[in-house]
């Protein structure tokens, strides 16, 4: 309660809206006494909105809004707040939607005020001083713990098209997980969705160990971009009180997305399909921030990467992938087939296989891999009857493994596959002969 008094300033500052336009407002008066990132209140006819400082002009400060304008005029005040936004989480926070500012979405009792202050904007941890990855994580999904496997601290990218399953796998590896705290992020998510990915994907097994952020598509910008900022400072506290979290994001682009409309609002050039300078800079101080941490905890990073009309090659989804330590590819023709996760084994890759695995796993792995190429290579000619058997012993055995190979990486929604089963079915599936 003391620190609370503390953090009460002794008086305030005020400036005046001096003239709005589009998303942005110009507040004269107290721009020395403003910075990047800083918030102020404007006090409308009617109506409070808080703004976020983006930028300066003529010697008046932009502010963006996080909340409709309507009722704010000229002459309004600008109150002129705390300068570095921050939280104070704690682990009653556990099982509760909140949305980018830290309030509570679920009609719940008020959100518990822990004893540290949190950024929301924070810098990731020395390099120098991060511990390494730690060992394997159980994600409870079958096609990625064997072939796509995944270690404590590691960051990787789902990338996929529009309606080919990233929420449902989402979903799945947040109940299945092995994690011991699950971090959500629900950026620019549509608003019918949020309840059926609650409640019917993710279920009460999934939320009574997560705390889920949500910005919905019809918010502000600001809320947007804040909201995946929101979801990282959420992960810094239960990894600094060493436990073992698994931040799932989604999705990144359109965390970029709102970076753009914030950044050409303000004025930035547009490059690469209309992205500014700054969405590509604000990219690794987002994804950094997950990793391993100095201590025993760490933050596991999955971010899902939207890409548009199925190009794995456009701006964000080139930009991510350099910077994350793996990606998840999921196909739409591999979900068009019916099997789910659509994951694509052989376009997938996690930078720390193989050296998690045993020789004997990586050998079977690496069998299993041959196998499915050797087939999609020789797909279109096997469809169309033009590959007589017999021709090629390596595409025969190909052939007779692939219906099983594809079954052992279907999985259902309610059905888990921990690490130690997964290996073993994909070693009892390759020892049949003839994939018998």
């Amino acid at each position: 309660m003391l620190a609370e008094i503390d953090r009460v300033p002794e008086f305030s500052l005020y400036g005046r809206v001096s003239a709005i336009q589009g998303l942005l407002v110009e507040v004269a008066g107290v721009e020395r006494s403003l910075s990047i990132g800083g918030r102020v209140a404007l006090q409308g006819r009617g109506t409070n909105v808080d703004a976020e400082i983006v930028g300066f002009r003529q010697g008046r400060a932009l502010a963006m809004p996080f909340g409709p304008l309507e009722g704010v005029g000229m002459g309004c005040k600008a109150i002129v707040g705390e300068p570095e936004p921050s939280i104070r989480p704690d682990d009653s926070w556990l099982g509760r939607v909140i949305d980018a500012r830290g309030r509570p979405l679920d009609g719940g009792p008020p959100l518990g005020v822990g004893p540290k202050a949190y950024a929301i904007r924070s810098a990731p941890p020395p390099a120098h001083l991060r511990t390494r990855v730690g060992g394997k994580i159980d994600l409870g999904i079958r096609a990625l713990n064997t072939f796509v496997t995944c270690c404590r601290g590691q960051r990787m990218g789902i990338f996929a098209g529009s309606g080919v399953g990233k929420s449902i796998l989402l979903s799945m590896i947040a109940r299945y997980t092995s994690a011991d705290v699950n971090v959500i992020g629900l950026i620019g998510e549509r608003g019918r969705e949020v309840q059926e990915f609650l409640h019917d994907d993710l279920g009460p097994e999934g939320l009574a160990r997560s705390i889920v952020v949500v910005a919905t598509s019809d918010e502000p910008a600001l809320m947007r971009r804040q909201a995946a900022y929101m979801t990282l400072a959420v992960a810094e506290y239960f990894r600094d009180r060493d436990k073992q979290v698994l931040c799932l994001m989604d999705s990144v682009t359109r965390f970029a997305m709102a970076q753009r409309e914030i950044g050409l609002s303000g004025g930035e050039p547009p490059t690469t399909k209309g992205y500014p300078p700054t969405a590509f800079a604000e990219l690794p101080k987002l994804l950094e921030r997950a990793g391993p941490g100095t201590g025993k905890g760490s933050i596991t990073g999955l971010f899902t990467v939207l890409v548009e009309g199925d190009d794995h090659n456009e701006p964000i989804a080139d930009a991510v992938r350099g910077i994350l330590d793996g990606h998840i590819v999921l196909d739409r023709a591999i979900g068009e087939r019916g099997r789910y996760p659509a994951v694509n084994v052989l376009r997938s890759v996690s930078r720390t296989m193989p050296g998690c695995n045993s020789e004997a796993e990586n050998a079977m792995v690496g069998r299993a891999r041959k196998l499915m190429a050797t087939y999609e290579d020789m797909a279109e000619l096997i469809r169309l009857g033009a590959y007589k058997r017999g021709t090629d012993p390596g595409v025969d055995e190909a052939i007779a493994y692939n219906d099983k190979l594809d079954a052992f990486l279907r999985q259902g929604k309610a059905e888990r596959a921990s690490l130690a089963t997964g290996y073993k079915s994909l070693q009892t599936l390759l020892a049949a002969p003839g994939g018998a």
